[in-house]
C-alpha cells in the first residue's frame, strides 16, 4: 500500500466469514457503557495491511474453519522523551547484512534520502533567533489516562476544547491550536476562575533555546526534526544510552513531541508488536492457555487504546502506562505459538472492543472500572472473587464493610493467586517518610497544601464493594487532604494496590509514629489477573473460559469491519 500522511490514511476493511463457534463464548475485560457511533471506518487514521491469515478458534480444542483477517499497522513510542539531556544518544543499526533507508528534510526544507547501515542520533542545544513563549492551560492533572480522558470529556461538555497529554503525569490541556494566543488563554482562565474552578492553571515559560536533533551518517552530521528509517527486510537494532539494546520489526521515525523533546516511534504490524508484548506481560513460564488468554487481551487492548497519544501524533507507549513492549528482543516460542493460535481474535462487548484492562495480581477479588478510575462503568468489569471455589460471597458480605474487608484480607488459601508473594502484604512506614511521599505528590499537582510539614492522621472513609479504597482522608498540620481511588497509590510509596487497610503504629509513649499498610494484590485489580490465569490454566480451563471468568458477558470474535474500536463522540 502506498505511503500516506496520517491524516490521509484510512482503514480498508474487507468482510470475511466467521469461523464455526465464533461469538458463542462470552468473556472479556472492561468496556465503556456509552452510546456508540457505528461506522464503516471504526479505525480512524490507521494503516491496514491486507494480509490474510488463518483464524483457528479453539472452542473446546476444536479448530474452526479458517477465515480472512488483516494485520493492522500501529505506532508505538519506544523512546518517548529523547533529548531531556544532551548526553543522550541513540544508535540505530541494520542487522544481518541489511541496509537502512533514511528519509529526512534538510535545513532548506528539501526531502533527502540516504542509504546506510548505521546512524547515530544526538541532541544539541540550539539558540533561538528570538525568545519564544511556550504556554498552555492545564485544566486537570491525573495519575492515569482513563481518569484524564473522563475529565477531558467533562470539560468538553462545558464547551472547552481539550487534549490529553502526558508530560509526566497525565494532564488535560486546553487545546493549544484553539486557544493559541496569550489573550485567548488568559480570557479562558479568567472565565474559569470566575465560575469557581480552582484547579486550572497557566503553565508558561520563555524559551531562548531548543533541543535540536542531529544524526550522523558516515561521519557527516545532519539536522532534522523529522526522520524516517526504513530497513530492507530485517529488524532494526536500537541502542539507547539509557535503555537496553533491542531489535524492532517494522520501521522507525523520530518526531517532535509536545514537551520540547523527541519521540522515537516504531511503526509495526500488530501481530509483530504482540511478539514483543506477550512474553513480557504474562511471563515466559505461563501455561499455554494463560498465554493465549493474555494474547487476546493484549491485542484488544492495543486496538482499543490507539488514541492515547493523539496529542503527540503516535498511538501507544512501550511501558506499563500501556503494555510492556520490547520489540523482537527476548521473544518466546511459547508466546509465538499463542499469538499464532489466536491470530486476529479480539474480545468484544456489544460488538465494541472491551476496555481490556488487566493486572498482575488482584488480591483475591477483581475490581470494577469505577473502583479505580472516573468514568462510565464497563458492564463486563465488575467485582468477581478470584477463585474457582466458593470462598466468599460478595452478595452476602460486601467488602465495602470495613470489618468484612479485614476478615477477607486475613484469608490466604483457596484463591487463584494463593502463595504469590504479592497476594498478601504488610508494609510499614513512618509518618516522616509518608509526609515526604505526600509532599512530593502534592507538589507535582501544584496543590495549595503542598507546603504542609507533617501528617497528623490517615483514615479510609469509603470503600467499594470489591474493598478498594474510594476515599482516604489525610489530616496534616495545614489542613485536610482527600485522596480518591488510585491517587492513594500515587501519593504514598507502601501500597501496592488500593486493596488495603491501615493499622496505626505507636511508640512507647503512645504517640502515633506511622502506619502499617495491610492488603493484597499488585496494580489496579481490574479485569484479568495474570497470576490468576496461571492457576485456572493449570486446572485445565480454556482461554475462552478464563476470559469469560474475568470479563463476564463478553465475546471472542475475529477482527472485522463491523467492530467499533471505542465509543466515539457523535
Amino acid at each position: 500500500m502506498e505511503n500516506r500522511t496520517k491524516s490521509q490514511r484510512k482503514k480498508i476493511l474487507t468482510e470475511f466469514p466467521s469461523p464455526i463457534g465464533c461469538g458463542v463464548y462470552n468473556a472479556k475485560k472492561p468496556c465503556i457503557d456509552m452510546p456508540m457511533t457505528m461506522t464503516t471506518q471504526p479505525i480512524k487514521g490507521k494503516h491496514l495491511f491486507l494480509t490474510l491469515f488463518s483464524l483457528p478458534l479453539l472452542w473446546g480444542g476444536i479448530l474452526g474453519l479458517p477465515g480472512e483477517a488483516r494485520d493492522v499497522d500501529i505506532e508505538v513510542g519506544i523512546v518517548q522523551r529523547f533529548g531531556e539531556t544532551e548526553a543522550e544518544k541513540l544508535t540505530i543499526s541494520a542487522t544481518n547484512g541489511d541496509s537502512l533507508t533514511v528519509k529526512f528534510q534538510d535545513t532548506q526544507g528539501q526531502t533527502q534520502t540516504l542509504t546506510t547501515t548505521q546512524l547515530t542520533l544526538n541532541i544539541v542545544e540550539q539558540s533561538l533567533p528570538q525568545s519564544l513563549l511556550k504556554e498552555y492551560i492545564v485544566l486537570s492533572d491525573h495519575a492515569t489516562f482513563e481518569t484524564a480522558e473522563d475529565s477531558a470529556n467533562q470539560w468538553r461538555d462545558k464547551g472547552i476544547k481539550t487534549e490529553v497529554t502526558q508530560p509526566g503525569r497525565w494532564q488535560v490541556w486546553a487545546k493549544r491550536d484553539v486557544y493559541e494566543t496569550p489573550l485567548l488563554r488568559r480570557f479562558l482562565l479568567k472565565n474559569l476562575k470566575e465560575k469557581g474552578y480552582t484547579d486550572p492553571y497557566l503553565e508558561s515559560a520563555i524559551l531562548t533555546s531548543k533541543s535540536q536533533a542531529t544524526f550522523t551518517v558516515a561521519g557527516k552530521q545532519y539536522k532534522s526534526d523529522y526522520l524516517e528509517i526504513i530497513p530492507g527486510k530485517n529488524p532494526i537494532q536500537v541502542s539507547h544510552s539509557q535503555q537496553k539494546t533491542r531489535r524492532y520489526g517494522g520501521s522507525l521515525k523520530l518526531q517532535p513531541n509536545s514537551y520540547g523533546t523527541y519521540t522515537l516511534v516504531n511503526d509495526v504490524p500488530l501481530e509483530t508488536y504482540l511478539r514483543g508484548v506477550v512474553p513480557h506481560e504474562i511471563g515466559p513460564n505461563a501455561p499455554q492457555n494463560a498465554a493465549k488468554a493474555q494474547t487476546i487481551i493484549a491485542r484488544t487492548y492495543a486496538l482499543r487504546n490507539l488514541r492515547r497519544f493523539k496529542a503527540d501524533d503516535y498511538e501507544l507507549c512501550a511501558n506499563t502506562h500501556c503494555q510492556v513492549y520490547y520489540g523482537l528482543s527476548e521473544t518466546s516460542p511459547k508466546a509465538d505459538r499463542a499469538i499464532a493460535a489466536t491470530k486476529g481474535l479480539v474480545l468484544t462487548y456489544n460488538n465494541e472492543l472491551v476496555d481490556a484492562l488487566y493486572s498482575s495480581t488482584t488480591g483475591g477479588v477483581t475490581a470494577s472500572f469505577s473502583d479505580a478510575w472516573n468514568g462510565e462503568e464497563r458492564p463486563y468489569l465488575k467485582a468477581v472473587i478470584d477463585s474457582p471455589k466458593n470462598v466468599w460471597d460478595l452478595t452476602q458480605k460486601s467488602l465495602a464493610n470495613e470489618q468484612a474487608f479485614r476478615n477477607f484480607i486475613s484469608l490466604k488459601q483457596g484463591f487463584n493467586e494463593s502463595g504469590r508473594n504479592v497476594f498478601r502484604w504488610n508494609r510499614q512506614a513512618t509518618l516522616v517518610s509518608l509526609s515526604k511521599d505526600l509532599k512530593k505528590y502534592l507538589e507535582r499537582r501544584k496543590h495549595p497544601l503542598a507546603n504542609f510539614k507533617t501528617i497528623k492522621s490517615m483514615q479510609v472513609t469509603e470503600r467499594s464493594d470489591s474493598g478498594r479504597i474510594l476515599t482516604m482522608i489525610v489530616q496534616t498540620d495545614q489542613g485536610t487532604i482527600e485522596l480518591q481511588k488510585n491517587e492513594v497509590r500515587s501519593a504514598f510509596g507502601p501500597p501496592r494496590s488500593t486493596l488495603f487497610y491501615l493499622d496505626p503504629i505507636y511508640n512507647s509513649q503512645n504517640q502515633l509514629t506511622g502506619y502499617a499498610f495491610v492488603g493484597g494484590g499488585f496494580g489496579h485489580g481490574v479485569g484479568l489477573s495474570q497470576y490468576g490465569s496461571y492457576n485456572l490454566a493449570n486446572l485445565g480451563w480454556s482461554p475462552e473460559k478464563i476470559l469469560s471468568f474475568y470479563y463476564p458477558g463478553t465475546s471472542i470474535i475475529p477482527l472485522d469491519n463491523s467492530i467499533v474500536f471505542w465509543g466515539e463522540e457523535k
